[in-house]
């Protein structure tokens, strides 16, 4: 485990970030991610939503300065979050 401590560490970040930074204090309303609006659009209109914004992060990290930048990647990872999400509903592994 010792080898992927860097990747928890960045994990880690975008856990913070969604759950306590921009995206707790914009969408939140002290509800559950899975309730949230990202996923709530997600569950009506597909994948689509979720991996569309991940991409959008992506493209406008690219024209951003580091620290800017590094934001926009960690909402991209969570994105990305949410359309596991979306893909695992109903399968018994029911980590929701």
């Amino acid at each position: 485990m010792d080898n992927y401590h860097s990747l928890r560490k960045v994990l880690d970040m975008a856990f913070m970030q969604a759950s306590s930074g921009k995206g707790y204090e914009r969408h939140a309303k002290n509800e559950p991610f899975e309730k949230q609006i990202m996923m709530q659009i997600t569950n009506s209109v597909g994948v689509g939503f979720p991996l569309g914004q991940a991409l959008k992060k992506i493209d406008e990290s690219m024209r951003l300065e580091r620290d800017a930048a590094v934001r926009e990647l960690l909402g991209a990872i969570v994105y990305t979050a949410g359309g596991i999400l979306y893909l695992l509903q109903g399968d018994n592994e029911n980590i929701l």
